[in-house]
C-alpha cells in the first residue's frame, strides 16, 4: 500500500509561491494539495517540475498531473511555482477536495484521457520548438490515469476522511 505524503507542512516560506485560486483550478489538475490555476504561459513549469507538471495545448498553462511524493519532487513543484510569473499556483486544495469531488473527478478521467490523446499532434508540434518532451508527458499522465493514479486517489481520499495517514492495517476508500 502506498502511504500518504503530505507535503503541505513542509513548504514553510514557499507557501507565498502559492497564491492560485481554487475557482480559477484547471480541471485537468489531478486531485490533491496543488493545483494550476490562472498561470501563466511561459513554459517554466516543466524545467522545474518535469514529473508533475503539464500544459494545457489551448494556451500553454500550466497543471499538475502529479502531486509530490517526496520532499524533493516537492521542492522541484516549488520550484516550478517560484518561477511562475502570475504566482498561479496553489496549495490549498486539501480544503477545497472532497471524498465526493475526488470521486467525481474520477468517474470523469475519461475526459482528460481523450483531451490528451486529442492534443497530442499539437503537444509533438510544440516540443519540436521548446523541446520539453510535453507529448511524453502526457502519454505518461495518461499511463498513470490507467494505472497507479487508482491506488494514491484511494490514499488521499483515506486521508481527506480521517486526516491522517493509512497505516497497512487500514481499509482504503473505494473510488
Amino acid at each position: 500500500m502506498d502511504l500518504y505524503f503530505d507535503p503541505v507542512p513542509l513548504l514553510d516560506d514557499a507557501r507565498g509561491a502559492f497564491l492560485g485560486q481554487w475557482p480559477d483550478r484547471k480541471w485537468l489538475n489531478v486531485p490533491g494539495p496543488f493545483y494550476g490555476a490562472a498561470t501563466d504561459n511561459c513554459g517554466t513549469g516543466r524545467i522545474h517540475a518535469p514529473g508533475l507538471v503539464l500544459y494545457e495545448a489551448d494556451h500553454f498553462t500550466e497543471y499538475v498531473y502529479r502531486q509530490p511524493r517526496t520532499p524533493e519532487e516537492l521542492q522541484q513543484l516549488v520550484d516550478a511555482a517560484e518561477a511562475e510569473a502570475f504566482s498561479g499556483y496553489g496549495c490549498d486544495g486539501d480544503t477545497h477536495w472532497t471524498p465526493s469531488a475526488v470521486r467525481e473527478w474520477w468517474r470523469d478521467r475519461g475526459r482528460i484521457r481523450e483531451y490528451l490523446a486529442n492534443r497530442r499532434a499539437d503537444w509533438e508540434a510544440d516540443d519540436a520548438k521548446a523541446g520539453q518532451g510535453v507529448a511524453a508527458a502526457a502519454l505518461k499522465y495518461a499511463a498513470y490515469l490507467d494505472g497507479e493514479l487508482a491506488s494514491h486517489l484511494r490514499v488521499y481520499l483515506f486521508w481527506l476522511e480521517q486526516r491522517c495517514p493509512p497505516t497497512v492495517a487500514d481499509r482504503l476508500p473505494h473510488l
